[in-house]
């Protein structure tokens, strides 16, 4: 026998911990920019307004704390499923420093107000430029690991996995093409309703790949291993991987809607996000049937009861969507707190609950242990985290429907009913709970942070043996 060869568990452990730490920046960002809408004597320096932190808060928590799980993930996904140690070599450190880099980067630039204007593409082209070296790179770890693999088949997490790398290339690439004038000013190469096109179209497929398709790789992979059954559906899966990268990168209109796109435009993105509800819920599905037979382990396992609860708020969340894109729905919906909140219900429903089970999954098998130092805060967490995001969108729901109403009430004779004033103040009470459930999430982040310092500490670093092809997944 060959000396045993180990799976590379550095970088993950390094993404795992940072993961962790992100999601509190990114998290207290959210909750102080929350709470200077209750209270406006907080936007007191220009570099702390809402208006500079609130671009920071979103690239910390999608690119920062989403993007440090899903290269976390699928590092360990891949090399598990390939029965093969990654491969790159320097390249695969350098996705590691090379992303915290952009991350501080962020973190000094958008407060100084230096930013393009484009949603969730707001940092500049030097940025932009050390993002698709990054990128690059991560591409060449991922599908290398695959290249390499000692087992024939792909298994279908990696597929979601390898979709977002391709996909969030191509957008950063077009979305980004941008033209330089100082080292921190640069002009959009598109103008008018092309510019807000391919924003949109750059923006939904952010959600659509990044905040979706990467971490349904993490539902493929993590729920099975949780619950120790195999995927309610294989056939299912493909079929909705499939289903779901066709549809989606068409959906991007829907946030433009009543705007100077061209009204084709935007029924062909309606359309598409009605349509994309069938691969949606057949995600869901696959994953929740696959506790079937083992649904009695959802009493006591609170890893499983994140896992879970993620994709019913998944399913939630694309249910709302496709809803929300139908034109006379979004004339109600549009522009209000509704669509934050429905933001929310995939972020911190969807998007940050698969990836705290998927991390309180791996975090101890890459300290050499069993679980996690304490199973009881991380039940504690759970309840925090779900009641938090509940009192959040049902707030900011209310909140929204409201604004939506009053905004078109008209009297007889045609003014309006309400001054915009009005509405804010109306607001004003479910805003203070989006700040209370905000900082019950944020709390048990930092629980979790207490949990992994506690996991790690006097546990020596661990690298698990390469599987012998023939050895289950």
């Amino acid at each position: 026998m060959q000396t045993q060869a180990t799976y590379n568990y550095k970088v993950v452990r390094q993404f795992a911990i940072m993961t962790v730490v992100w999601g509190i920046v990114g998290m207290l960002v959210g909750v102080f920019i929350a709470s200077e809408l209750v209270w406006p004597q907080l936007n007191a320096f220009e570099w702390l307004s809402y208006g500079r932190l609130r671009p920071l808060h979103t690239n910390a928590v999608i690119f920062a704390f989403g993007g440090c799980a899903l290269f976390a993930t699928s590092y360990y996904c891949v090399q598990r499923t390939c029965h093969a140690r990654l491969f790159g070599g320097p390249l695969i450190g350098f996705t590691f420093w090379g992303w915290q880099l952009i991350i501080l980067l962020a973190a000094i630039s958008l407060p100084l107000g230096i930013t393009t204007g484009k949603e969730y593409a707001e940092l500049e082209w030097p940025i932009d430029i050390l993002i698709t070296l990054v990128w690059v790179s991560y591409a060449i770890v991922f599908f290398g690991t695959i290249a390499v693999r000692k087992t024939p088949h792909i298994y279908v997490a990696n597929w979601f996995f390898g979709a977002m790398i391709i996909a969030v290339a191509l957008l950063h690439l077009v979305n980004s093409a941008e033209i330089p004038v100082t080292l921190t000013k640069s002009y959009s190469a598109y103008a008018g309703v092309q510019d807000a096109m391919v924003q949109w179209w750059y923006g939904h497929n952010a959600v659509g790949f990044f905040l979706t398709a990467g971490f349904l790789g993490m539902m493929y992979y993590f729920v099975p291993k949780q619950a120790e059954r195999p995927v309610y559906s294989y056939r299912l899966s493909v079929v909705h991987f499939w289903a779901l990268i066709f549809t989606y990168m068409w959906a991007g209109p829907h946030h433009l809607h009543y705007t100077a796109l061209p009204d084709w435009t935007q029924s062909v993105g309606m359309i598409f996000s009605l349509i994309l509800l069938a691969p949606s819920w057949g995600g869901m599905i696959n994953g929740i049937m696959t506790l079937s037979g083992a649904w009695h382990k959802l009493r006591d396992d609170p890893i499983l009861k994140f896992l879970i609860t993620s994709l019913s708020f998944y399913g939630m969340s694309t249910f709302e969507g496709p809803m929300m894109s139908i034109k006379t729905v979004n004339a109600l919906s549009h522009y209000t707190d509704w669509t934050v909140g429905h933001v929310h219900s995939g972020a911190l429903g969807w998007v940050a609950m698969v990836s705290i089970g998927s991390l309180y999954y791996m975090i101890p098998r890459l300290f050499g242990q069993k679980e996690m130092w304490s199973v009881k805060l991380i039940t504690f967490h759970f309840w925090l985290a779900t009641l938090g995001t509940v009192l959040y969108i049902a707030a900011l729901w209310i909140s929204g429907v409201m604004q939506g109403l009053m905004w078109r009430a008209v009297n007889p004779d045609g003014t309006l009913t309400y001054a915009f004033v009005e509405s804010v103040k109306a607001s004003y009470p479910f805003w203070t709970i989006r700040v209370l459930g905000g900082a019950m999430f944020l709390v048990g982040m930092i629980i979790m942070l207490y949990n992994v310092i506690r996991t790690a500490a006097g546990n020596k670093a661990y690298d698990a043996p390469v599987l012998a092809p023939a050895g289950a997944h």
